[in-house]
Formats: structure tokens, sequence, C-alpha cells
């Protein structure tokens, strides 16, 4: 994204969908949109879509008497204005199934929703799948084969109790297999699929004891495109050389099939 100017960045366009930048700044993301037609019909989608996050979630911009963040000092009402924010931000690309209520009752349970602050995990994933998805001999550690046992080793290593390895068959996607490999310099897992025309994406699955919030977003890189989120400690990230409207379907299947 952004190869004609890179001083627009993807954070960038988030800003400016959400309205959170000044005059100067908008203009100048105004003008890169003129000319980048694609960009700006995905910042036209987000904004859509943050008003139908905004009408769902309204009523977690109230103060609650549990919710000791949200009581006393002066600064109430701005931090509130934020929290909704960066809340309306993370959950861009699932508004659309939020709003149809497939994953409303989950996300109705985290009304703390935020942007997670570290941003490692898609360099890492995007990383992981451009060594291994090029290998034709050696791609994984365990094959599918042994899927019983790749379940039962990474799911001991991570800490994860009855670890489950995401079915994409219905999506035309069959597992290859799986291994062991660091994220965030801890155990963390990867595996790997592949559809029928040979084309490959690696599901990365980490744990970090100090995350703390919950985030989808994606990320890019040349051709290639990763869907990542985090949820409590474990961080999830989806990435591959396909379209981001099928990579997004993958992500949301894993997202369901994934312990929370």
């Amino acid at each position: 994204m952004n190869e004609t100017n890179p001083s627009v960045t993807e954070a960038d366009l988030h800003a400016y969908a959400d309205g959170e930048l000044p005059a100067a700044a908008r203009a100048r993301i105004e003008a890169y949109l003129a000319d980048n037609p694609d960009e700006a019909a995905m910042v036209a989608e987000w904004q859509a879509q943050n008003a139908g996050i905004r009408s769902l979630f309204a009523g977690y911009e109230k103060v609650r008497d549990t919710d000791p963040q949200l009581v006393t000092p002066p600064r109430t009402a701005s931090l509130r204005a934020r929290r909704w924010a960066m809340a309306a931000a993370a959950l861009l690309v699932f508004a659309l199934g939020a709003v149809s209520g497939h994953y409303g009752s989950t996300l109705l349970e985290r009304p703390e929703l935020q942007l997670a602050g570290s941003e490692t995990l898609p360099k890492q994933a995007e990383t992981a799948f451009t060594v291994y998805a090029a290998e034709v001999r050696h791609p994984v550690e365990v094959f599918a084969d042994e899927e019983a046992h790749l379940a039962t080793w990474l799911g001991k290593r991570l800490e994860i109790e009855n670890l489950k390895i995401p079915n994409l068959q219905p999506l035309g996607f069959k597992l290859v297999g799986g291994r062991l490999l660091p994220v965030d310099g801890r155990p963390g897992a990867m595996f790997m699929y592949e559809n029928q025309a040979g084309e490959r994406l690696t599901v990365m699955v980490g744990r970090n004891k100090e995350n703390r919030t919950t985030s989808f977003r994606f990320a890019s890189s040349g051709n290639v495109e990763t869907f990542y989120w985090i949820d409590g400690e474990l961080g999830y990230a989806v990435t591959g050389e396909i379209s981001r409207e099928t990579l997004r379907g993958v992500a949301e299947e894993c997202y369901r099939q994934f312990p929370s």
C-alpha cells in the first residue's frame, strides 16, 4: 500500500477514517485518496463500518460503577471518547459480522476492547510465511498425517489446553502441517495450508503474558497480506499472497475455531 506516496501509512488512513486528523493532515490524505481510488474505496468502507459499530456498541460509551477507569477524574469525558475511538478502529474489519449478530455475543463480552500496543506480530508472521511457504520438501516439521500429535505438541509448548488446529477445508485450504517457531522470543506455532492451485497461507499463534488487549487489523507488505488479532495473552496472524477478502474469510474461520 501507498507505494506512490510512502508518507501516507495505513495508520494515517485509519486516523482519517476515524476523523482524528487536523485540517492540514486531512487535506494531504484527501489528495492522496484522489489519486488512489482503491484506497479511497477502502477508506469509505471503513467509514461506513464505523457508523454501524457506533450504533451497535453505543451502550458502552456510558459510565458504569463497575468500570473504575471511567469514574472520576475531570478528564473522564475525553478519556471515554478516546477509548471509544480505539474500540471502533479495532472492530472495523469485523463490523459486518458483528452487525449481523455473528460475533455480537463474543465481542460484547469484552467491553475493554482496544488496539494492541505491540505491532511486532504481523512482521513476524510475514517473515515466517516468506521463509517457509516457499519450501518444497521441508515447509513444516510435522505433516498433516500426524495432526493429533501436532496439536498436542504445540499445545503443550504454548500452554494451550486442547489446542485445536483450524479446519479450513470448507474454504478450499487443506492442512499441510505445522512447526514450532519463536514469537516475541517465546514458543509459538505456525500452521500451513494449501489450496488446489498450490497457493499457501500460514496461521501463526504466539503467547505473550504482557498482552492485555484485543485488536483486529490488516497489514500489507508487497503482495503479502496479514490479518492479525490479539486475544488476551494469545496473538494470532493469518498470512498469504491471496486476496484480502479471501484472507479475511480464513481469519474469521480461525477466529471461530481457536480458543477464546
